[in-house]
């Protein structure tokens, strides 16, 4: 699965507004649980260094968090391809807008909470993943204490001895 998830995201994304075209509503119009889950594949491609960690912690969240139930496996490879697609067409300020638009607020931070958990699995933050989780707490408009405890809480459930 995770060959066939990944194949389509080999872009590098670009951490930093630019002159990216505004990707229209009709050519995006994302469910909440496809919102999180480009949530997480932006994360997950922000230093093109997908590991098998990533990988992995990316399954077991969609295996594991209540609010992916319901959501098919399968559909997986082709809301990632979606993700890059979009990604790659609008700009990454462009696609934040959107996942933002489509969450509600307190789905917003579990959005947020996912993509920390997914940049901290390796339990190191490189500049990229640091500047995608600011640029996604700011598109949320999360407040700095509401990060700083899911932050704390995922490098807490990612320690080992």
């Amino acid at each position: 699965m995770a060959s066939r998830l990944w194949a389509c995201a080999g872009a590098r994304v670009f951490l930093g507004s630019g002159n990216h075209h505004q990707l229209s509503r009709a050519a995006m119009t994302l469910s909440p649980v496809d919102a999180l889950v480009y949530t997480m594949v932006v994360t997950a491609v922000s230093d093109t260094d997908v590991s098998d960690g990533e990988l992995d912690r990316f399954a077991a969240l969609i295996g594991r968090w209540p609010v992916f139930a319901g959501f098919d496996t399968a559909r997986l490879p082709e809301v990632a391809s979606r993700c890059v697609e979009q990604l790659n067409m609008g700009g990454l300020d462009a696609l934040l807008a959107e996942i933002a638009d489509t969450l509600e607020p307190r789905l917003q931070e579990t959005a947020y909470a996912l993509a920390v958990e997914v940049a901290t699995v390796d339990l190191r933050l490189n500049q990229e993943e640091l500047r995608l989780l600011e640029m996604i707490r700011d598109a949320f408009s999360i407040d700095r204490l509401t990060t700083a405890a899911l932050e704390t809480s995922a490098r807490i459930r990612h320690r080992r001895l």
